[in-house]
């Protein structure tokens, strides 16, 4: 394993991805290790920053999300200012889930959430007037075959 985690480190790192609510007497029995040790080791993994923070997972139906969106991006700007206007974008939009720069013929691809194509019509307004986009295109998600947040570790 990198960054330096031994195998407690590995199986208190499986747990919380399944669960990062279980209490700490739980977490330490689940992961053989004592509450004391368990906590002292779930500390310094948040201070090493492999614990990045705990959140809860939406059912994005439930709160009237349920139109997963992939968009790919082309440009013909490269220069400093317009990634700048981009990322600022990008930052600001609630809808982007992800934003990750490509290599290849593609620039840049965008995951989404929205409640249907209208919203989807409405976050590309909103986008297009603040950053100039050679070529946008978008693919809507017909059926979510896998999706975790869970690392293969």
């Amino acid at each position: 394993m990198s960054h330096d985690l031994d195998e407690a480190d590995v199986r208190i790192l499986r747990c919380l991805q399944q669960d990062a609510s279980v209490s700490m007497d739980e977490l330490a029995a689940r992961t053989n290790l004592s509450r004391n040790a368990c906590w002292r080791r779930v500390k310094l993994l948040e201070e090493r920053r492999i614990i990045r923070g705990r959140v809860a997972l939406i059912d994005p139906d439930a709160v009237g999300l349920g139109l997963s969106v992939f968009v790919i991006i082309r440009t013909s700007a490269h220069e400093e200012g317009w990634l700048a206007k981009f990322e600022e974008a990008v930052r600001t939009l609630p809808e982007i889930q992800g934003a990750h720069r490509m290599t290849g013929d593609i620039d840049y691809v965008l995951r989404l959430r929205v409640a249907d194509v209208t919203g989807y019509d409405r976050f590309y307004k909103r986008l297009i007037a603040k950053v100039p986009i050679s070529d946008i295109s978008a693919s809507f998600v017909m059926e979510d075959i896998k999706e975790s947040t869970a690392l293969p570790i």
